[in-house]
């Protein structure tokens, strides 16, 4: 019972600020604060030259311009050393023919796993899971999604999921399941009876009862 209080102490929660950092990576030291002002999209692997996590990094380097066309960054993490990393990711434009144009934390000492909940007994002691944390530019845990070791992550959900973020952020909606850029989005419902009667007569909402509306942005 005292191991598993201590692991849910120690995971990160949405909406709080993401855990500092201050880590070596194949791009020098880098820090939490470094990314300040932009989004950052923290993944871990579970290992360097293992084949799923190799079609992963080069599903994120492909995407790395669209990523950053969102100022949006990209930081890789596992429990490799520089070595390592810096030798995965010359094989991988070498036989892949694809650079990896982020930089990899070797976090050989785990402190960077252990803070963001990376490691998952029962997955693996010294590994870290496929975990993906989207950080905002002040900071703040918006999202996190874990997946098991044998199962690649979908990139482009996570470009989506990056969108739809910042698509309510920037106009107060929510976005129903599978949202992409240019659908209708979901206003927040009305809080008064009066509200919500002057919400199922107006023409400025697709209203289907007067909790779902949605609109075109």
């Amino acid at each position: 019972m005292e191991n598993t209080e201590k692991q849910v102490i120690g995971m990160p929660r949405l909406n709080e600020p993401a855990p500092a950092f201050n880590a070596p990576t194949t791009d020098g030291v880098k820090t939490l604060e470094d990314y300040k002002g932009k989004w950052l999209v923290l993944f871990s692997h579970p290992a360097d030259f293992t084949p799923v996590c190799t079609t992963e990094f080069m599903a994120f380097a492909k995407m790395a311009p669209e990523f950053n066309k969102r100022n949006c960054e990209l930081l890789g993490l596992s429990i490799d050393s520089h070595h390592s990393h810096i030798a995965w990711m010359r094989n991988i434009k070498e036989k892949f023919g694809v650079e990896i144009p982020f930089p990899i934390i070797a976090d050989l000492k785990m402190e960077v796993a252990q803070a963001y909940g990376m490691i998952h007994p029962g997955a693996a002691d010294t590994s870290a899971v496929r975990a993906t944390f989207m950080i905002d530019p002040n900071g703040i845990l918006r999202a996190m999604v874990y997946y098991p070791m044998s199962n690649g992550r979908s990139i482009p959900e996570f470009l989506r999921l990056l969108d739809a973020l910042q698509t309510s952020d920037e106009h107060g909606v929510a976005t129903p399941e599978g949202w992409m850029p240019g659908d209708k989005v979901i206003v927040p419902p009305a809080a008064t009876a009066e509200a919500a009667e002057e919400r199922m007569n107006s023409g400025d909402y697709d209203c289907v009862d007067f909790y779902y509306c949605t609109k075109q942005l």
